[in-house]
């Protein structure tokens, strides 16, 4: 894909980049060096390789799934200014 010097401007445009006009070459250049890259990339055959969520065979430690927090609701709501059945009452603030 080439990427001339309208087109670079007008992606920054959209990107809402500022962009120096004394770049544009330049970014220009770059682009283009992406774009061969990205077909590189496409050009390789990934026929019966498997989808991964990470690139290392890696396993997440996880804790066991135990109760830590226990129901502390009468000491919680002892500091509030008010409550209702179990529940903190706080000023109508939406008319």
């Amino acid at each position: 894909m080439a990427f001339d010097e309208d087109a670079v401007r007008r992606t920054a445009y959209l990107a809402r980049l500022a962009l120096p006009m004394d770049e544009v070459p330049a970014v220009a250049n770059q682009l283009e060096k992406i774009m061969a890259l990205v077909e590189e990339l496409c050009a390789i055959s990934t026929e019966g390789v498997l989808p991964m969520a990470h690139p290392l065979d890696l396993e997440q430690p996880l804790r066991p799934d135990q109760v830590s927090n226990h129901d502390e609701r009468q000491r919680l709501m002892a500091s509030a200014p008010a409550t209702e059945h179990g529940l903190f009452l706080v000023p109508k603030v939406i008319e």
